[in-house]
C-alpha cells in the first residue's frame, strides 16, 4: 500500500479507537443517572458529579506519561495497552454495588480517555505540517463516542432491564461496552503500523519535560480546559440537566445531549480544516467569542418570580364600607382591584407552549390588616399589587442554543490542537499530554463544580455563568498575548503564516499559530 494510503488507515484506525475509548469514558454520565433515577443507589447531586468526573480524572492525568510513552515507543503498542486495560477496568464496574466501587472502577477504567494522548501524537507522524490540522480534526471526530453513549445507553438500558423491570440488568452495559472494546484493539492490532518520531538522538525525561517550561503549553491547556474539558463534562451532565430542568424521561435526554456532543464531535473535522485554512488564532477568536455569548444566553434559569405590583392607595380618607376580592369600598368612593388569576398556576400552565419571551401577570388583593369599619387616610394602601413573571427557557431553543455552543467548541478543539505540531514538532506527544491533561481535568472539575454550584444555589444554570465567564478569561488572555506580539514583532519583512503562504501582508495579529513568531512575546 502507497505511504499515502498507509497513513489514512492509521489514521482511521486511531479515530475509530478513539471513539471506541470516548464512549467508555464517558459511560457514568448515562449509567450513574439512570441508577440514581431508578433509586438503585441513593446518590446525592454531588456524589453524581463526583463519579461522573472520576473516570475523566484518570483519563487526564494519565495523558501526560501516555504522551511520553508514545514518542519514546511508537501509538501502536502504548494504544493497545490503554485498550485492554480498560476493558479489563470497565468489565469489573458489572459487580459496583457501593459508591466507592463505582469510584474505583471510573478510577480504572477512565484510562480509556488517556487514549486521546496516544492518537494525537500518533497520527501527527504521518501527515505532512500543512495538512495536521485536517488529520488531527478528523482523528477528533472520536469525540462522537460520548454522543454514542448519550444517544444509545439509555435504549440499551431499557432493553436490558426489560423496561426497567428489573434494575440488575444495568450490569450487562459495562459488559458490553468491555466486549466492544476489546473486539476494536484487536482489529486495531492487525490493520495499523507502528512508528515513532524522528529524533536527533535519545533523550533524557528532563529534556522531554523541557516544553513544558513554556506558558504558552499552559495557555493552549486553558483553552482545552474550555472547548474540551467543559465538553466532556457537559455531554454527562446535560443528561441529568434534561431530566431535572424539563422533566423528559431518560431515553429523551440521552438524544437531546447527543445534539450538542455529536455534531460537536464530528463538526471537529471541519475545525481542523479551517485551522489549516485561517489559522488557529483567528479561529479561536471566533470560538471563544461565539462560546460566550450562547453561554450568557443560557443562563437565565426556567422560573418564576412573585415580586410586588402596583397597589392602589386611598385618594382620600374614609371608613372602609366593603371589602370584596375584586373591590374596597370608602364611604362612597369604590376602587376596582384586578382579580387575581383563578388559578395561580396559571402562568405554569404556559409551559406547554412554545414561550420564547417572559410572560407577565399581575393582579391585586386588599391590603394585609384591611378591615370593614377601619378609618383610612389619605395615601393610605388599601391593595396591594402583585406580578408573576414566567420565564420558559424553552426547551428547543435551550437545544438550539447547546446546540451552536457544541458545534464551536468542537471547532475550538481542533484548533488548540492545530498549534502542538507547529510549536513542538518533536514534542507532540508531551505537550499533547499535558494540553490533554489540562483539558481532561475540565471534564473532571466541571461536573463536580457543577453539582456543587447546583446544591449550594438550587439554580441548574449556573453552570452557564461559569462557562460564560471562563471563555471571556481565555478571550481577554489571548488578545493581550496578541497585542503584546504585535508590539514585539518588526514591522517591515515580518511575515506571518498566512501571509507567508500567499506571499503578500505583514504581521497579522488574527492569524493562525503560525504568526507566533516570538516565545517569549507568546507568553
Amino acid at each position: 500500500m502507497s505511504k499515502n494510503g498507509g497513513a489514512v488507515r492509521v489514521l482511521l484506525m486511531n479515530t475509530l479507537a478513539f471513539t471506541a475509548c470516548f464512549a467508555v469514558w464517558t459511560m457514568y454520565g448515562v449509567l450513574i443517572t439512570y441508577l440514581v433515577d431508578r433509586r438503585v443507589f441513593a446518590f446525592d447531586k454531588a456524589q453524581v458529579g463526583w463519579l461522573i468526573g472520576i473516570p475523566v480524572l484518570t483519563g487526564s492525568l494519565l495523558r501526560l506519561p501516555v504522551g511520553i510513552l508514545t514518542d519514546k515507543f511508537g501509538g501502536k503498542p502504548v494504544f493497545i495497552g490503554v485498550m485492554l486495560f480498560s476493558a479489563a477496568s470497565v468489565f469489573l464496574v458489572s459487580y459496583a454495588d457501593s459508591f466507592l466501587a463505582f469510584a474505583l472502577g471510573g478510577l480504572a477504567f477512565g484510562t480509556s480517555g488517556a487514549g486521546f494522548a496516544v492518537g494525537i501524537a500518533y497520527s501527527s507522524l504521518w501527515f505532512p505540517k500543512e495538512r495536521q490540522g485536517t488529520a488531527l480534526g478528523v482523528f477528533g471526530v472520536g469525540n462522537a463516542g460520548s454522543a454514542a453513549t448519550t444517544l444509545l445507553a439509555p435504549l440499551l438500558l431499557k432493553l436490558l432491564t426489560d423496561g426497567g423491570t428489573n434494575v440488575e440488568g444495568w450490569r450487562t452495559l459495562p459488559r458490553l461496552y468491555a466486549a466492544m472494546i476489546a473486539t476494536i484493539t484487536i482489529i486495531f492490532a492487525l490493520t495499523t503500523t507502528n512508528k515513532k518520531p524522528v529524533s536527533a538522538g535519545p533523550r533524557t525525561l528532563g529534556q522531554m519535560l523541557r516544553p513544558l517550561r513554556d506558558v504558552r503549553v499552559w495557555r493552549f491547556g486553558l483553552y482545552y480546559f474550555l472547548v474540551f474539558g467543559a465538553f466532556v463534562g457537559l455531554a454527562q451532565w446535560l443528561v441529568p440537566y434534561y431530566l431535572n430542568v424539563y422533566n423528559v424521561d431518560l431515553a429523551t435526554a440521552g438524544l437531546l445531549a447527543s445534539v450538542f456532543s455529536l455534531p460537536s464531535g464530528i463538526i471537529r473535522a471541519l475545525g481542523g480544516w479551517v485551522s489549516d485554512r485561517f489559522g488557529a488564532r483567528a479561529t479561536m477568536y471566533w470560538v471563544l467569542s461565539t462560546c460566550a455569548i450562547f453561554f450568557f444566553l443560557l443562563v437565565a434559569p426556567r422560573m418564576t418570580i412573585e415580586s410586588p405590583g402596583e397597589g392602589i392607595l386611598a385618594d382620600r380618607a374614609g371608613t372602609v364600607v366593603e371589602i370584596t376580592p375584586d373591590k374596597v369600598v370608602v364611604d362612597d368612593r369604590t376602587y376596582d382591584l384586578k382579580v387575581a388569576p383563578v388559578q395561580m398556576g396559571e402562568d405554569m400552565s404556559k409551559d406547554e407552549e412554545a414561550l420564547v419571551f417572559p410572560s407577565f401577570s399581575s393582579w391585586q388583593q386588599p391590603a394585609r390588616g384591611l378591615e370593614v369599619g377601619q378609618k383610612v387616610v389619605k395615601k393610605q394602601l388599601l391593595a396591594e399589587g402583585k406580578t408573576r413573571v414566567f420565564f420558559q427557557a424553552n426547551m428547543w431553543i435551550f437545544t438550539g442554543l447547546v446546540f451552536l455552543a457544541g458545534m464551536m467548541m468542537g471547532v475550538g478543539k481542533a484548533a488548540v490542537y492545530k498549534h502542538i505540531p507547529e510549536y513542538f514538532p518533536r514534542d507532540v506527544g508531551v505537550v499533547g499530554g499535558i494540553v490533554g491533561v489540562l483539558g481532561g481535568l475540565g471534564g473532571f472539575f466541571c461536573p463536580i463544580l457543577f453539582g456543587y454550584m447546583l446544591k449550594g444555589t438550587g439554580v441548574w444554570t449556573t453552570c452557564w455563568l461559569f462557562l460564560g465567564v471562563l471563555a471571556v478569561v481565555c478571550l481577554v488572555w489571548m488578545h493581550i498575548v496578541i497585542l503584546r506580539m504585535t508590539r514585539h514583532q518588526k514591522p517591515v519583512g515580518a511575515l506571518d503564516g498566512a501571509s507567508a503562504h500567499s506571499g503578500r501582508g505583514t504581521p497579522n495579529p488574527s492569524a493562525g499559530p503560525e504568526s507566533d513568531a516570538a516565545p517569549s512575546a507568546a507568553r
